[in-house]
């Protein structure tokens, strides 16, 4: 897995999924839930941020705690 674009940023810790779009030019981050779509990155501050529920370890994909 490639590592992740803006790794400051909250949107990889948000609930909303967000879609990584890579073009030639560069890597954005699409966001579900804010009307700018493709917010400047990295987004410090957001007022849609909710952070992402920690996985149970049942779930495949989890780690153990």
């Amino acid at each position: 897995m490639p590592p992740l674009p803006f790794p400051d940023s909250l949107c990889h810790r948000c609930d909303a999924p967000p879609r990584y779009v890579r073009t030639g030019r560069g890597v954005f981050i699409l966001c579900p839930r804010m009307p700018d779509k493709y917010p400047p990155q990295p987004v410090l501050s957001c007022p849609g941020f909710r952070l992402k529920p920690a996985p149970r370890p049942e779930e495949p994909g989890a780690e153990p705690v």
